[in-house]
């Protein structure tokens, strides 16, 4: 039987494309002074993790910040299964679309889809569409952080790609998760990858009269990690509207924070805020944060 591999692409420009150069970045990225500062390890916690929020951005600028999501998900148990919500930025594919079968191929190995739990969630606005990821970054660079994690331990993913982001997208979505997860077995975690404000001439975005970049991405991301702070879905997709906030994963945010609220989450905590600014101060800014929600 032939077995889909979907193959990475953006190994080697997002993070390094060779094995050994990879795991050094890794562990640099936790340990370098934006990140936890020390190695993750895999301990039971206490914390019951239902969901969290990491960047995607190329792990030189937003990988410290990521690093502490990962952190916080190793200490408390890591899982059997993440589902890995994140936007369309190549615009192909359909709306919301998950991949149902195959492996993923990162330099650090292969990670197979859970085939039972992604065609659970084949339903409603969730198509089986594996064109929408086929060059789609933001699932792909979270691989390796959890592999590097789980070293020999074994465990398996699905990958759900979102160029809709509209609250009604994001409740369903979020919805249909919730109601799958309570009919797994094992651990499952929701990662939501999600770039905070890309702020400058780059992306369109100018800061007031007299603001740099950073502190304008800072203030507006603000306001969205309030809303994030209070599990408040539809609050955070009102908050990006109604401010103009350039997230790019607020859909997929919104759909973690859905599930998370169902499957009894009430806390989340701000591991870690940041921005490219910080690594490369210049014209242009993206804000980036992690946090977990239990």
């Amino acid at each position: 039987m032939y077995e889909k591999i979907r193959k990475p692409a953006v190994a080697g420009q997002f993070y390094d494309g060779n094995k050994t150069s990879l795991k050094q970045t890794i562990k640099g990225c936790f340990l370098e002074e934006r990140g936890p500062g020390s190695l993750p390890e895999i301990t039971k916690g206490g914390k019951n993790i239902r969901g969290i929020v990491v960047p995607h951005a190329g792990y030189i600028y937003s990988g410290a910040i990521a690093a502490h999501s990962y952190y916080h998900l190793a200490k408390n148990g890591f899982a059997d299964t993440f589902i890995i919500l994140g936007p369309n930025h190549t615009g192909m594919g359909s709306g919301v679309a998950v991949m149902t079968e195959g492996t993923w191929l990162t330099p650090l190995g292969e990670i197979p889809i859970n085939e039972s739990l992604s065609k659970q969630l084949w339903k409603g606005i969730i198509d089986n569409d594996e064109n929408a990821h086929l060059y789609e970054h933001s699932i792909e660079v979270q691989l390796p952080f959890l592999q590097y994690i789980a070293d020999d331990r074994t465990f398996d993913f699905v990958p759900i790609c979102m160029a809709m982001q509209d609250y009604d997208t994001s409740k369903e979505v979020g919805n249909i998760i919730a109601d799958a997860v309570k009919n797994t077995n094992g651990k499952v975690v929701i990662i939501a990858s999600s770039d905070f404000s890309h702020v400058g001439f780059n992306y369109m975005s100018t800061p007031p009269e007299n603001m740099r970049v950073d502190e304008y991405a800072k203030k507006q991301d603000q306001l969205a990690i309030e809303r994030i702070l209070e599990i408040d879905a539809e609050g955070l997709i009102n908050t990006v509207h109604t401010h103009s906030i350039t997230m790019c994963g607020y859909g997929p945010v919104a759909a973690m924070l859905t599930a998370a609220k169902k499957l009894g989450a009430h806390k989340v905590e701000l591991l870690k805020y940041g921005t490219s600014y910080e690594v490369h101060p210049g014209t242009s800014c993206v804000g980036y944060g992690a946090l977990s929600v239990y």
